[in-house]
């Protein structure tokens, strides 16, 4: 049975951290809206209704998919409770990346993502953008709930990715130019790009929900 739920987008009032940052703070329910005007992508696949966003597959689409953010984003920190339905499927949120469909029938977007799915929870994978930067730790894999919600949180800043799965940090680094010539000509994390939630290809049908989302847009004044 298929059934649609919905997202309502809360402001971050706190970041954590030292430095001091200047906040571009967005209206509530203006990062993720109800009617997904500030988003594009295969429109069947998502809905938004009663505070959590479903992505959903009634059948393999044959290519991994997202539902792509209008607006491009540099430093910035969200959370957000996520569960994958019976445990089955994968999924994952897409920072500073791009989309590279520009007939916009498959939405393919290339770049890092923050992975969610059996074995991946909580690693930074580069989609089209050179494949694993960063696998969580094995040991932090027995932390997730398979069948369950998630919490599930995101900082990028600079070129710095924190993310962490339950509370427990399962990527903190930099992600840089020394980074990129280290593992010999790997793409370094760029400065800026839209934000995107995926559902991949490779099932006979899925389901990820999104719910609790909070996002705050970060701006240094350094």
């Amino acid at each position: 049975m298929r059934r649609i739920l919905g997202l309502s987008a809360v402001v971050l009032l706190a970041m954590a951290g030292t430095a001091r940052v200047e906040d571009k703070v967005e209206p509530a329910d203006k990062f993720i809206d109800k009617d997904l005007s500030g988003w594009e992508g295969i429109m069947e696949y998502w809905s938004v209704k009663d505070g959590a966003l479903v992505g959903y597959t009634a059948k393999d689409p044959g290519f991994n998919t997202f539902l792509c953010s209008k607006k491009t984003y540099k430093d910035f920190e969200m959370s957000f409770k996520v569960r994958l339905k019976d445990g089955i499927g994968n999924s994952g949120v897409q920072v500073r990346s791009k989309m590279v469909d520009k007939d916009r029938k498959k939405f393919t977007v290339h770049g890092p993502q923050a992975d969610v799915g059996q074995g991946y929870w909580g690693s930074l994978y580069g989609e089209g953008f050179g494949g694993m930067m960063e696998p969580a730790p094995k040991e932090s894999q027995k932390a997730v709930k398979q069948k369950d919600f998630n919490d599930y949180y995101i900082k990028v800043v600079g070129k710095k990715v924190t993310i962490k799965i339950n509370g427990e940090t399962t990527v903190d680094q930099e992600f840089g130019e020394a980074w990129a010539k280290e593992k010999k000509g790997r793409q370094a994390l760029p400065d800026e790009g839209i934000i995107a939630f995926q559902l991949h290809a490779g099932y006979k049908s899925m389901e990820v929900t999104f719910k609790d989302v909070k996002f705050k847009e970060l701006k240094s004044d350094k």
